[in-house]
């Protein structure tokens, strides 16, 4: 299994920070950046192998890779999205479907969480067979409150996501996707295809409207309750200021 962080988006909303950095390389606890915390929960399960799909800003994160690579252990691989100002994150995602065959912990690059988000995220599927079309295995909090600009996601009685979207009443929600998904072997196929299908469709989708159409096409996507988690996306300012906070407790 490998790692994969997608930090290709430009972080609109947080210039001027912003301005020469992806989010992924804000600082939240001294030098260390949302980058750092992400590559090193991703060591802490004990994978070698980590993917970086960038965009904006790209070469501010390909100039520290031999660094990351001697501070967290791992070998890193970029995979480059030349319309990461243009167009949204299916499309990276998308981008770096080769390397889903080997199975890949996905984490989002502008998330600031403690490891045991990962480590819930690969303890769901143990003890389980896959289904047909393969599985993917999504961290959900189930806890928070939610509101219209969180990814938010619907459940059936097994725990299979039915939907996930932005677009949902947060009344009808079930909890809120954090950005944290496993993708088994199996599904490499069958979600690369459901990802394509969803660029083309609208290249300015999310990725998660991409699993949305794996879910769609028979696929199966399981949700992983985190329960009491402190965690936040960065999108602005304000979570900048929150993962700063978050940050302390995740590093050590």
């Amino acid at each position: 299994m490998i790692g994969m962080v997608l930090a290709a988006g430009a972080g609109r909303r947080l210039r001027p920070d912003t301005d020469q950095l992806p989010k992924a390389l804000l600082p939240v606890h001294g030098d260390t950046t949302i980058l750092d915390i992400a590559l090193g929960n991703l060591a802490s399960t004990g994978i070698t192998e980590v993917v970086i799909i960038v965009g904006y800003a790209a070469t501010a994160i390909a100039d520290l890779v031999p660094a990351l690579e001697r501070t967290f252990g791992v070998e890193i691989t970029l995979v480059y999205n030349d319309r990461a100002e243009e167009w949204n994150n299916a499309y990276s995602l998308w981008l770096a479907r080769e390397y889903f065959c080997r199975g890949a912990l996905l984490v989002n690059g502008d998330t600031v969480h403690p490891k045991c988000v990962e480590e819930s995220v690969l303890s769901r599927g143990e003890g389980h067979e896959p289904p047909p079309l393969g599985r993917i295995i999504i961290a959900v909090d189930d806890v928070k409150p939610l509101a219209e600009e969180e990814m938010k996601v619907t459940l059936d009685r097994d725990g299979l996501i039915t939907w996930i979207t932005k677009l949902m009443d947060p009344g009808q929600a079930h909890g809120e996707y954090m950005g944290v998904t496993l993708i088994e072997p199996d599904a490499a196929v069958a979600l690369a295809d459901a990802l394509e299908a969803t660029w083309r469709r609208d290249p300015g989708l999310y990725y998660e409207d991409g699993f949305a159409e794996f879910a769609r096409r028979s696929g199966a996507v399981l949700a992983a309750p985190i329960g009491v988690v402190d965690w936040v996306e960065v999108d602005n300012h304000a979570d900048l200021e929150r993962a700063r906070t978050i940050a302390r407790h995740c590093i050590g």
